[in-house]
């Protein structure tokens, strides 16, 4: 399918300040983009970048600053005003009509229908949308239903609804943050043609990997104003990450040299429902960062919810400081010291429409309760102990979680448990989707939980991540752990050999 739009685009947003109060969102931010080229916008988050792109999108008007769209000056845009440019928007966040299938939410709004009732000619949909799908090589047919997909689906659902339009300028933000690397490869290749049919694309990402594959042009937001750009020929993670934080990240990778102590996990004999015929030990000491390695499906993150009695396992046991925990039960786990950071922190780790102050507290309720009754002082409290603590950015806590940074929302997840203080830490891809600032403070809050003998299992996708912080890594394969290995032996060649036998 053909996507070369007819008159390429050219765009610039001219001095785009936004005032809100008390705060400025954007000072005097320029940004151009043409036709045939890809420009990756970076940042950390609080950046700007999300109002910037409102402003692109029409949400909202710049209180200064002009855009130029095909030589034309506007003061602002609508909606209308940006589909009508032919600019497209793939959010992170995913909000699809769970209740039509592929084709409907691709084409809502735009049905084919036939004559002379009006009827919806489902076969029209689903021939027009089926090149979509191959083109982004999805796994998924136009007549699948929506709430049959999994994550990574609903973003190539997203990208494929983007495309569907006469797009000129695409605008993808966080586009890989569930998908796997093969996914993630295949989204890049159609980024590529993209720009080779002449359409203009703004990405969006904190994995500066892909920005190097993929841009060619880095434009760097700080503080909500230009930091600085790159051209293709100087763009690498280092010269990126001076542009966001103004500082060098590697210092952020230093794995903590700390004593062992007793063993608080010991998982033994563990056979998970995903892989009944796998067997997997593992023990992590007090003081420990376990990484735990492996390629998408290998069976970690099935491993973390057994371990934390979200699913009960099909043999054997876990103990807890030699303790046996109750198998598939999350209070026994609870209880024992273990709490979990999931993958998913929106749908799984919190409750967006709760305020922060009460996610803080809704594990640990018994402690901020008098006669039954939750004491809003001292939810207060605890809460505003925790947002110091962990440098939590909210102006106010009695704001829903929903209306915080990818960042802050994990320091959020964080806080509720370690307001348990627990003995084990399961982290689960704890960095993803959180810019490179958000990252360091994490791994700093992990380094000190276990110099205070908190034995930390971290599941990473992330390759420098796992190698720059663990103090070992068990790698896994098929439901099983395969191999460690010891920080000496540490590299991501020793890694992916274990990972892919």
């Amino acid at each position: 399918m053909d996507h070369r739009p007819d008159t390429p685009i050219k765009l610039d947003l001219l001095g785009i300040t936004k005032i809100y109060p008390g705060v400025v969102a954007l000072n005097s931010v320029s940004l151009s983009i043409k036709g045939g080229e890809v420009v990756a916008l970076i940042g950390e988050n609080g950046a700007g970048k999300s109002t910037l792109m409102k402003v692109l999108g029409g949400a909202i008007n710049p209180d200064e600053g002009e855009i130029v769209i095909d030589d034309r000056r506007l003061s602002g845009l609508t909606p209308a005003d940006a589909a009508g440019y032919g600019i497209a928007f793939v959010h992170q966040e995913l909000n699809p009509l769970t209740n039509l299938d592929v084709a409907g939410n691709i084409l809502l709004g735009r049905e084919i229908r036939k004559r002379p009732f009006g009827l919806i000619d489902q076969s029209a949909m689903e021939h027009r949308v089926q090149p979509l799908l191959e083109l982004l090589g999805a796994r998924f047919s136009p007549s699948t239903a929506v709430d049959e997909l999994s994550l990574a689906d609903l973003q190539l659902l997203e990208i494929a609804k983007a495309l569907s339009i006469n797009v000129r300028l695409l605008i993808l933000d966080e586009p890989t943050s569930s998908l796997t690397l093969s996914e993630t490869q295949r989204l890049l290749g159609v980024v590529r043609r993209l720009r080779d049919d002449g359409v203009a694309v703004l990405f969006i990402t904190h994995r500066l990997s892909e920005v190097e594959q993929v841009a060619d042009r880095v434009v760097a937001l700080r503080d909500g104003k230009n930091a600085g750009e790159l051209p293709r020929d100087a763009i690498d993670r280092d010269a990126m990450v001076r542009l966001m934080i103004g500082r060098d990240i590697k210092q952020f990778y230093e794995r903590p040299n700390l004593e062992k102590g007793p063993v608080v996990l010991c998982a033994k004999g563990l056979r998970t429902r995903t892989y009944p015929e796998a067997e997997v030990d593992l023990v992590v000491r007090a003081g420990e960062i376990v990484g735990l390695a492996g390629l998408i499906g290998a069976g970690r993150t099935e491993l973390a919810r057994t371990i934390f009695g979200i699913a009960a396992p099909e043999a054997g046991v876990v103990e807890v400081n030699n303790k046996p925990v109750a198998p598939g039960s999350v209070p026994d786990a609870i209880g024992a010291g273990i709490c979990l950071v999931p993958e998913d922190r929106k749908g799984e780790g919190l409750f967006l429409d709760f305020s922060i102050s009460e996610n803080i507290v809704m594990p640990n309720l018994f402690a901020v309760s008098r006669r039954g009754f939750v004491d809003r002082r001292e939810e207060q409290a605890l809460a505003e102990g925790f947002r110091r603590r962990l440098s939590i950015k909210a102006r106010r806590l009695d704001r829903p979680a929903g209306e915080l940074s990818g960042g802050n929302q994990q320091k959020v997840v964080l806080a509720k448990w370690l307001a348990m203080q627990p003995g084990l830490v399961i982290l689960d891809e704890p960095t993803r989707g959180i810019d490179v600032g958000a990252k360091a403070e994490v791994y700093l809050l992990m380094r000190d939980l276990a110099e205070q003998g908190v034995a930390i299992l971290m599941i990473s996708s992330d390759m420098e991540e796992i190698i720059g912080i663990s103090s070992r890594v068990a790698v896994m394969c098929r439901g099983r752990i395969v191999g460690t290995l010891d920080r000496d032996n540490l590299s991501e060649e020793a890694i992916l050999k274990l990972a892919v036998e």
